[in-house]
């Protein structure tokens, strides 16, 4: 026989086992869904997922990377949370809108989706049960925090029980099928200043107009000759637009993380991240002093962003993230020592690191 068609062969009876197993673990799945119905459990578990997929990596010997084994599984993920019941997720809108990427990153296609207009919004969604859960921005890699979402920290009861990095890749959009064509640009202020410099390279003397939202230009361009739009490939999908030009922001390394926000913090899965909000005493030193018990129990800063309280005039807030665990003990004693000699403080959530 033939060695190549010996080896496809192979592949497909491989292929068919894994339908089986895949079906088998989808029965599993709605067997599971009803055990966390009668006991009125979130459907939607970051820890036991993260998990799977550390000891999933721990396992392997390859051939496969441990970045394919996390690919995999968090595609397996997505799809089998379609076959549970549809779960409302409320993020920051329109449609086509790079927050709304990374709620389906994270929720999949089968989800309902709610666009909200404001941040503040997605926090009523949820806290009101409209929604299971809400998706946020909370910072980009060339632009910093994003101020409104601690602002809503600051008086929400909702908690962080996911984090999710994008990769934000920008696109001409246009209904017209040639650049040359194109004469004004419509974005939002931040879209249009990440990829100034191609826009001056490639599209010298074009007008350009400031949209509220990315997806607000797209709509519009589906409607003007002419014209182009700076969004996402999703809002090319959405609003049936032609992609005159792929990746055109400045700097290539543009991620943006968001939050995915609920009711109650995730348990520990190992690789945890957490964040917390607090407030100091005005004296000389008092900072420095506040971030001595996170060097003592040598838990890592990977975040620390002042804020104004808002609530009385030349007061901050801190917004803090640290590697590991509100549950872990070196994270409890810091954690202790830091309330004692605080004003305020928050813990916002403790979930699994995002990669």
């Amino acid at each position: 026989m033939d060695r190549l068609k010996k080896l496809r062969e192979e592949i497909d009876k491989i292929d068919l086992k894994l339908l089986e197993l895949l079906n088998r673990r989808a029965e599993l799945v709605k067997e599971i869904i009803k055990e966390k119905e009668k006991r009125n459990m979130d459907i939607f578990d970051p820890t036991r997922e993260r998990k799977i997929i550390e000891k999933l990596m721990k396992s392997n010997k390859g051939p496969l990377e441990k970045s394919d084994i996390e690919m995999f599984m968090e595609t397996v993920f997505k799809i089998f949370r379609g076959m549970k019941k549809q779960i409302k997720i409320a993020y920051l809108g329109p449609e086509g809108t790079f927050t709304h990427q990374a709620a389906l990153k994270t929720f999949g296609e089968k989800s309902i989706y709610i666009p909200c207009k404001t941040i503040e919004q997605v926090f009523i969604e949820v806290e009101k049960d409209r929604a299971d859960y809400g998706v946020v921005p909370i910072e980009n890699s060339t632009e910093g925090i994003v101020t409104h979402t601690i602002d809503m920290f600051m008086e929400s009861e909702l908690k962080i029980i996911s984090e999710v990095f994008l990769s934000i890749h920008h696109y001409l959009l246009s209904r017209e099928k040639s650049l040359k064509k194109i004469k004004k640009i419509y974005s939002h202020p931040q879209a249009i200043s990440q990829c100034q410099k191609w826009i001056e390279e490639n599209l010298p003397g074009v007008k350009i107009i400031e949209t509220e939202s990315t997806s607000k230009a797209a709509k519009r361009v589906k409607r003007e000759k002419y014209s182009g739009a700076i969004g996402s490939a999703i809002s090319a999908k959405i609003y049936k637009l032609n992609i005159l030009a792929e990746k055109i922001e400045d700097f290539r390394e543009n991620i943006t993380r968001f939050l995915v926000i609920g009711k109650e913090i995730p348990e520990r899965s190992g690789n945890d991240k957490t964040s917390i909000l607090f407030s100091i005493k005005d004296r000389v030193g008092a900072l420095h002093d506040m971030l001595l018990p996170f060097k003592k129990e040598g838990i890592n800063l990977t975040r620390l962003e002042s804020r104004p309280s808002k609530k009385k005039a030349w007061d901050y807030v801190f917004f803090v993230d640290f590697i590991g665990h509100k549950d872990d003990e070196n994270v409890k004693r810091a954690l202790k020592e830091l309330e004692e000699n605080s004003v305020f403080l928050k813990i916002l959530g403790s979930y699994p690191k995002g990669g």
